[in-house]
Formats: C-alpha cells, structure tokens, sequence
C-alpha cells in the first residue's frame, strides 16, 4: 500500500492557476501509474491525468480533452512527488482534485483500475 498526501488547493478566479501535489510513501514510487482524478457532488469520479506505466516498461502520459494543454501532469520519483500544474482554470474544473496510485499497470483511465487515493483538496474557481 501507498500513502498518499495532497495539498495546493484552494480559491482562485477564472484564468488563473493553481499547482496540486501529491506526496506518496510506502513501495517504491517510481514503478507505479499515478494519476489525478475530480468529483463534484452527486457525480461520479472522472479522469484528470495521468502518468501510466505499461507492462512492458514504456509510460503514458494522458489528459482528459478538457484540460488538455491547461493542466500538466508530472512527478519527481526522487521525492516521491506527483504534481498538477492547472493553468487557465475555469469555474467547471471546481471539484475535489484526487491523486491515485495502481499497484498493477492500469490499461483504462478507469478509477476503478487505482488502489491507493489521497484525501482530495477542494479547488474552486470562481467566475
């Protein structure tokens, strides 16, 4: 298992930006798919980013379309660290901003794929 520790939420206006991360300790972070996910009440879990690790080694770097070329997604295996940089945000990105972790190698950008979830800042961009 995975600890996952988030922080960088918060309040901002529409166009500016905010920067999530994601402190992970317990098995050897560098191996694992991490991953972002939101949730607005009475919605289900949707897909943000993610970096995914391939069974035969190789890594995937997805983006739900919407924040495509907005967000970016990174990490910093030496500090075991996984980052959001969202910029250009916009009142539809306000929810509870999810880091994840799988212990497998996650084909989907499915949450049901991801094992290990940190507690979820709340982001709010207001209009």
């Amino acid at each position: 298992q995975v600890q996952l520790v988030e922080s960088g939420g918060g309040l901002v206006q529409a166009g500016g930006s905010l920067r999530l991360s994601c402190a992970a300790s317990g098995r050897d972070f560098s191996t694992n798919s991490m991953a972002w996910f939101r949730q607005v009440p009475g919605k289900d879990r949707d897909f943000v980013a993610a970096m995914r690790i391939t069974r035969n080694g190789g890594r995937v770097t997805d983006y739900r379309d919407s924040v495509m070329g907005r967000f970016t997604i990174s990490r910093d295996n030496a500090n075991y660290t996984l980052y959001l940089q969202m910029t250009s945000l916009r009142p539809e990105d306000t929810a509870v901003y999810y880091c994840a972790a799988a212990r497998d190698f996650p084909a989907t950008n499915n949450p049901l794929e991801y094992d290990d979830w940190g507690q979820g800042p709340q982001v709010t961009v207001s209009s």
